[in-house]
């Protein structure tokens, strides 16, 4: 196994201003990936001054992948920086509420499946085309455990159409030299957030009670009895994104200390 394995790669990472993203951000630009960092968040611009200090190569795109025009609008401005896009990490995405399903609303459910299913939707339509002209490329999805789950059951579906989409891609774009493959990351201790995802703060007993309940099972699920850390998360997606991983397509690898989802 090389650890240069991105040497002369373009590598594009999306949601990558904080957590999960940012780190596998960290740990490609030391592998020598050259870097299209997108996230909607100003805070994209410190990931990315961060990488360029330490001698990384790392560019900003600002992006709303929720919209067709935020991803296309994200794929051409790489295309114009690098010429070609190697490796697609799909990271957007994350629970917004926690309760019962009885209790979400319309707007409320619709706004998970556009937080955790379409960015993901949207930027592998705007990348396969060049990698198909490319006859090669890597497609990685960051889906959840969390598809087999309690209190945040749209969340749940968006993956579970995450999953779906990672396998039907893969079998459609194999005979293009594309690989598309997930992980399913289980809970991760990471340090606060910087952006908000719009979690509104529970107001009642009750309310508290339903998001602890979601933590207890997710603890619960996992033999390891422990959340994961940003490195544990990390690693997995680089070496699916890499050519270690030449052999493997249309899977989701469950990251979750013994949680299948």
């Amino acid at each position: 196994m090389s650890m240069q394995r991105f040497t002369d790669k373009v590598v594009v990472i999306t949601g990558a201003a904080q957590g999960i993203g940012r780190r596998i951000a960290e740990l490609a630009a030391q592998e020598g990936a050259h870097l299209a960092v997108v996230d909607r968040a100003d805070e994209i611009d410190e990931v990315v001054a961060t990488i360029n200090t330490q001698g990384g190569e790392a560019v900003a795109i600002r992006a709303d992948l929720e919209t067709w025009q935020g991803a296309e609008s994200a794929f051409r401005q790489a295309h114009e920086r690098f010429g070609r896009v190697d490796v697609l990490i799909n990271n957007v995405g994350g629970a917004i509420n926690f309760k019962p399903f009885t209790e979400f609303t319309e707007t409320e459910i619709e706004a998970e499946i556009s937080r955790s299913l379409m960015p993901t939707l949207w930027c592998c339509r705007a990348v396969l085309p060049a990698m198909i002209k490319q006859e090669e490329g890597v497609i990685v999805n960051v889906s959840s455990a969390a598809t087999r789950g309690i209190h945040r059951i749209p969340y749940s579906a968006a993956k579970g159409g995450v999953n779906a989409m990672t396998a039907s891609l893969a079998f459609e774009y194999a005979e293009h030299g594309i690989r598309v493959v997930a992980t399913a990351p289980g809970g991760t201790e990471a340090p606060p957030r910087k952006i908000s995802r719009g979690t509104p703060e529970a107001q009642t007993e009750q309310e508290k009670a339903w998001f602890q309940a979601h933590i207890d099972q997710t603890k619960q699920s996992c033999l390891m009895g422990r959340y994961g850390t940003l490195d544990e998360m990390a690693a997995p997606i680089l070496f699916l994104a890499s050519s270690d991983a030449s052999y493997i397509t249309g899977s989701v690898l469950p990251v979750a200390g013994g949680d299948q989802g």
